[in-house]
Order: C-alpha cells, then structure tokens, then sequence
C-alpha cells in the first residue's frame, strides 16, 4: 500500500526466501500471491545472523524515514535492532511493528497466524453460528490484511506528527485487537454474551446471512435488506405484490417474522423466479430502494465494464515474458497519482542498486559481501 502511494519501499528477505515465494499457483517464474503483495518494491537479500549483515541494516536505518517488521516482540531486540536502538540512532525514525497480540501482555510472544487470531477473538465462532455450521478457518486472512490497513493508518499519523514535532515514534499493532476493533457489531455480541440482552422485536443489524438470496435465470442474487425488519418488510410486500402478507398471522410481529424468515424467503424467491430477465429483477429491487447484486465469482467480477472503467484490475510483468493479473489500488487522488506500479522483484535483485545507492558502497565492497555470504540473491536470467 505504501508503493501504491509513491514510497520508495525495500523488502528486506532472508537467504532461503520469503516463504511465499514458493506458494502456489504460479505464472512464469512468480508466484502470484508474491507478486500481488510485493509489486514495486526494492528487494535485498541479507542474512541477518551475521553481525555485518546487522551493521549494513543498521547503516540503512540512517537513511529511511520508516521501518516496518512483524517479528514476534523479542527477535528484532536479539538482532540488536529493536525500537529504543534503532531510535537513539534516527530519532526521526517512524518504527511499525506487527504482532499477534502486542509488544506487552502475558501473549506478546505467542506465535500467530491470520487463522488462529480470528479463532482466539470470536470471528470463528460467529461465523459458524451465522451459517449453523462447525467452525472452520476463513478462506480469507481477514487479519493479515487488516491489521495492515491499521498499520498503515498509524504510520501516515505517526509521518504527519513528525512533521510538527521532528520526532518518530513507534507504532504498535496487534492483529488480535485490529479483529476486536474491525468488528462493528462487537457491542452486540457483549451485550448479549455477558449481560444477557436480547430484544426480540429487534434485527440484529449484522445478521446478512438473513439476507434473501433468490435464484433468477438460473442466476443468484442478494438482496441487502432484512425481512423481518420494521418499514423493510413492508417494502418488500409491495415489491413482490403480496399485500396480503401484512395481515398474515405468522408476519404480524417482528418475533414472528423471525421466527417464519424461511416463509418470507420463500415468497421473495417464487416472485424472483417469475421472471425470464435478471435484469428487469435487478431494476425492479432497486427501485423499491434495496442494495442489490449478483452473485459472482472473482473471475467474472474482474472482467466486469464496471471494473474495466475504473482500473480495478491491472496486469504486471510475470518476469518470464508474460502478465500476471492483480488487483489496483482503490485509492485515487483529485491531484496525485495512486496506484500498482513496478514489478515484483527476484530475491536480492537490488541488493547492489540499494546499497550503492543508499550507502554508497562500490562493487568491490559488495562483491566481497556477496563472497562472505552476508549478501545472497537470484538475479533474473536472460530471456
């Protein structure tokens, strides 16, 4: 996200790899989810058990205005580069950190992965509790991702305090309180789970798996609208053409038209079907006021006019002659230029651009790093 901003970005990576590199699938030589995630960013390679790799990553810190790193709390302070050092050393220096559960408290150094957060902070249980179903891990790393939007949030803060005040900070983000903090309905949940508050002539506003989901032309839609919902009920009576559901006993209550929501369904579903267009559907639920879409895959949703006019989707180098397709940034400025730019890097492609660049080193110096092993790379081969 910060490359899509224009930020000179360098990823540092171990000897062996960044794990990803080796995920699956692949188009050419990258792997596609290394290259959705790392596009634009300088790579070098250092192994960092070597005290002159610690020195030349030290000598680095001097020059750059950010370092972000989600090590558990106590790796970067055995390395010799944790917070208190690296600020004495560049007291401009914004220093983000990443973790499971925070740099303090009994888990700081719990290991952590996206899965195993959403398990920990309740996501996983209210995921199996809104489709009845056993508890499972999420297709999606909801809290990776959104424990980077956080960080990012709080670096862009930490850079404009900076501006005022000349002096960096650290900013400390953990994935377990970014999914407390994500989930908008977390109120609820405290409510009822521990003071035991339950209105039932209430809908409680997250419940979207209530949502219709009626078949059209062999086609699936979601209407973003509760049945049972007071003033949306009637709506959906109107649209629909079934007046009579307004004095039908099972409907009378906002209880009883919870209780029934398989009948209310089913009533939207059969007025659905009648119909030989998705498209006469689609205009007729919007104009009775209702969020509507259809259901879609990835695939179809990237080929959309839709996405086509906005640039939501945007192909880069796969470094073997070909294109690989990633998603753009949704960011776009009135007067700035935002967006997927670059290409994803071979580990320790610029290892010799950065620290000639940066440091300054010659090619004899770095020739005599890469030969003691504290520099290592894969350049790109010829084509």
């Amino acid at each position: 996200m910060l490359v899509d901003l224009g930020a000179h970005v360098i990823k540092l990576e171990p000897p062996d790899g960044d794990l990803t590199r080796v995920a699956w699938p692949r188009n050419g030589s990258m792997a596609s989810y290394f290259a959705q995630q790392n596009c634009g960013k300088k790579n070098i390679s250092l192994d960092m058990r070597q005290p002159e790799a610690i020195q030349l990553i030290l000598q680095l810190i001097d020059n750059v205005d950010l370092v972000v790193e989600n090590f558990r709390p106590d790796v970067m302070g055995r390395f010799g580069l944790g917070w208190d050092v690296l600020h004495a050393r560049n007291p401009r220096l914004i220093y983000a950190t990443i973790t499971g559960y925070g740099t303090t408290g009994p888990w700081a150094k719990r290991r952590a992965f996206a899965p195993v957060i959403s398990a920990e902070m309740g996501v996983s249980t209210i995921q199996a509790d809104a489709f009845q179903s056993t508890v499972r891990s999420d297709a999606l790393s909801h809290a990776d991702v959104y424990s980077g939007l956080e960080c990012l949030a709080g670096i862009l803060a930490a850079l404009y305090q900076r501006e005022r005040t000349g002096r960096g900070q650290q900013v400390d983000v953990s994935m377990a309180e970014t999914m407390l903090s994500v989930n908008e309905h977390m109120h609820w949940w405290l409510q009822r789970d521990l003071d035991g508050l339950v209105d039932t002539n209430a809908v409680p506003s997250y419940r979207t798996q209530d949502y219709p989901v009626p078949t059209v032309c062999g086609q699936q839609i979601i209407i973003s609208g509760h049945p049972a919902e007071a003033g949306t009920f009637e709506r959906y009576c109107d649209m629909i053409g079934r007046p009579d559901l307004l004095a039908d006993p099972r409907c009378a209550t906002i209880s009883l038209r919870r209780v029934n929501l398989g009948f209310l369904h089913e009533a939207i579903s059969a007025w659905a079907a009648g119909f030989d267009s998705i498209d006469v559907v689609l205009d007729k639920v919007d104009k009775a006021g209702f969020a509507v879409g259809v259901v879609r895959s990835v695939a179809e949703a990237a080929v959309l006019p839709w996405a086509e006019e906005r640039g939501a989707i945007v192909s880069i180098d796969n470094r073997a002659g070909g294109t690989l397709r990633i998603p753009n940034s949704p960011i776009r400025f009135s007067d700035a230029d935002a967006g997927i730019r670059g290409i994803a890097r071979f580990r320790g492609e610029d290892n010799r651009a950065v620290l000639h660049d940066v440091l300054g080193l010659d090619d004899a110096a770095i020739d005599g790093l890469e030969a003691r092993g504290v520099l290592s790379s894969r350049q790109p081969k010829a084509r």
